[in-house]
């Protein structure tokens, strides 16, 4: 149940359903914004995405044969509804205030001094609803000079010491997925989901504030910590884990496998394995800080091992040893794993048109955080570029033709 829009937020009921009742205006673009007002909406927020009436420019990242609305479009946009504004012209921002003054939670991805100019800050927005949620991710954090620069999640790997330490050491190396992006969009999730509950003791809103460069250095902390103190720089190591031992990849005769070996127990189970049970008693194998250190030596002996082997029997041994183990597969083969296939993860949105011309089902990962909200939320794909406009604009007051001049793009208003 979506509260009216001209529903005072003190007179609205309590809701059942997670997140229901609460309106979020999402402003973000590509990928930490949209992703964490993603999540509040796979929790029952009603999540409104705007946007200029020609479409944003993440519409078509990572296209998939259907006209805006590209891979990373649709994951991180699904179940909100699109609204086609142009907040920077005088008529749109006068709705994009009357929205405001109606709704509970702001989401946009701009640094300090941009959000003023575009009066997207703390203080003109509270202005306008005296207890709205700003929730802003920026790049490279709060304070000092670099906080009004511009970055992507490539500038958080950078800076955090990340890219240093992955690949084989010759050159730096940034991730294949954009983990940055995505984790700083889940806390901030968080801590919207929590300013929202502190709201609801003090009826005071407030600023949430997360940043790229702030999540990179929160996954890089123990490597800063070890520097800090001397006891050790870390290097790039490739695939092989710096705190235990045997952890590395692996090659079969038929494609490669992980193996993580962790504690003692699991040490002593892998060495009976392989048939090596005096490196059990080696005192340079004694810990996992030791297994760690010796790494190389460990990841030798299991190359040797493995080498040879299929990977049907390779698996089966280490499962029987109760050594985690996995095949390293390639993105097509991942949708055909069991694990992920059958794990419930996935919600199939229909896509007409796609690569070819064929009509096909997108693999939409929504099922990751499972809450009694977000199993009974049927979801919907991410919409169609101003798809509720009309329904959304009609709700808040205004007529058919005043939609009808809003939402033109600006070549058309000129």
């Amino acid at each position: 149940m979506t509260a009216k829009a001209d529903e005072p937020l003190s007179q609205r009921a309590p809701e059942a359903s997670g997140l229901s009742g609460i309106r979020v205006l999402d402003l973000g673009r590509y990928i930490a914004a949209p992703y964490c007002a993603a999540l509040l909406a796979d929790q029952g927020a009603e999540v409104i995405r705007i946007e200029p009436p020609e479409g944003a420019p993440d519409r078509d990242v990572m296209p998939i044969g259907m006209e805006g609305r590209g891979a990373l479009y649709m994951q991180v946009n699904r179940n909100k509804k699109s609204l086609a504004l142009d907040i920077t012209a005088d008529e749109g921002r006068r709705v994009f205030e009357r929205l405001v003054a109606q709704s509970d939670v702001v989401v946009v991805n701009l640094p300090p001094s941009a959000l003023q100019r575009a009066r997207l800050d703390y203080e003109s927005l509270k202005a306008l609803q005296s207890d709205i949620i700003l929730t802003t991710i920026s790049a490279l954090g709060f304070e000092g000079d670099a906080k009004d620069r511009t970055g992507f999640d490539g500038t958080g790997q950078a800076l955090s010491g990340a890219m240093h330490l992955t690949g084989t050491g010759e050159r730096p190396m940034r991730a294949a997925v954009s983990y940055v992006d995505f984790s700083t969009a889940m806390a901030a999730a968080f801590a919207t989901v929590s300013a929202l509950y502190e709201r609801t003791r003090t009826g005071q809103g407030q600023h949430v504030q997360a940043s790229l460069l702030g999540s990179a250095v929160t996954m890089t902390n123990p490597m800063l910590m070890e520097e800090a103190s001397g006891a050790r720089q870390r290097e790039a190591l490739a695939n092989r884990s710096p705190i235990a031992g045997p952890s590395d990849l692996f090659e079969l005769r038929d494609g490669w496998i992980m193996v993580q070996v962790i504690g003692n127990g699991m040490f002593a189970r892998w060495a009976r394995l392989i048939g090596r049970e005096e490196l059990i008693d080696d005192p340079r194998f004694a810990s996992d800080l030791g297994r760690g250190e010796n790494g190389a030596v460990l990841s030798e002996i299991m190359a040797d091992w493995c080498a040879g082997r299929t990977m049907e029997e390779c698996l089966a041994q280490l499962e029987t040893a109760r050594i985690p183990s996995c095949p390293a597969l390639t993105p097509a083969a991942a949708l055909r794993a069991p694990e992920i296939k059958d794990g419930g993860l996935f919600r199939n949105d229909p896509a007409p048109c796609g690569i070819g011309g064929a009509d096909i089902d997108l693999p939409v990962v929504t099922g990751a955080i499972r809450t009694a909200a977000a199993m009974a939320n049927a979801g919907q794909p991410a919409p169609e570029l101003g798809a509720d406009s009309y329904e959304l604009l009609t709700r808040f007051g205004f007529g058919p033709e005043e939609i009808h001049k809003l939402t033109l793009p600006q070549t058309a208003r000129d």
